[in-house]
């Protein structure tokens, strides 16, 4: 078994060497819920002001990820962004997920030079020279406080939404597909804020249009 890593700073140093200035990790929470919408962060660190602990936001638990939240806000450039739960039917969750990072890069301060982005593909509509990062979460401190910011971030949204649809259990499974959620699903139907793309909740939609009386 090998060792645990940690994320640092070699992508930003490398970004940094290649005469890059602004460099900023990007990553997103939300593909996989069959509710909300998609969420993307934006960061460019300080160097000299790292909150300690940054890690994989995967790794840390709600409370660390809920401390880490101010600190990274504090100390770094932040832009967060969204995608709809219309835009993610409309596109299909891939390009939606894009469109939420490319907003979140615009959105930044300090117009960045550089983006590390979080998986294997580069959004189609990024104006600046990036580099795509596989598990750049567990690799890079710029994504991984983008993925803490845009997972707290997140969470929050469903929390608030649970208040409005109190069967669905978004407070604790953040409208991924539990086997509560689903129970629900069919239990009190589907809400606005449903992903009618996505195959669960395309199946109870055709299936309640097919049954006949």
């Amino acid at each position: 078994m090998s060792p645990r890593t940690f994320p640092d700073l070699s992508f930003e140093s490398a970004a940094r060497a290649q005469g890059f200035a602004a460099i900023c990790g990007v990553d997103e929470v939300g593909r996989g819920p069959l509710a909300g919408p998609v969420t993307a962060a934006a960061v460019i660190l300080d160097p000299d002001r790292i909150p300690p602990g940054l890690n994989d936001s995967k790794t840390l638990t709600e409370a660390r990820r809920a401390a880490l939240f101010p600190a990274i806000m504090a100390t770094a450039q932040v832009s967060i962004a969204h995608a709809s739960v219309e835009e993610i039917d409309a596109l299909n969750i891939l390009r939606a997920s894009h469109l939420a990072m490319e907003r979140a890069i615009n959105g930044l301060s300090t117009n960045p030079d550089h983006a590390l982005i979080d998986g294997n593909l580069i959004p189609k509509g990024l104006t600046i020279p990036a580099t795509a990062i596989v598990k750049g979460d567990a690799r890079s401190l710029s994504i991984a406080a983008a993925s803490i910011v845009a997972k707290v971030t997140r969470d929050r949204i469903m929390v608030d939404l649970a208040q409005q649809y109190p069967a669905y259990g978004w407070n604790v499974n953040a409208g991924y597909p539990t086997q509560a959620h689903l129970k629900a699903l069919l239990d009190f139907g589907i809400t606005p804020h449903h992903r009618r793309s996505f195959k669960p909740v395309h199946n109870i939609l055709y299936q309640d249009i097919s049954v006949t009386p």
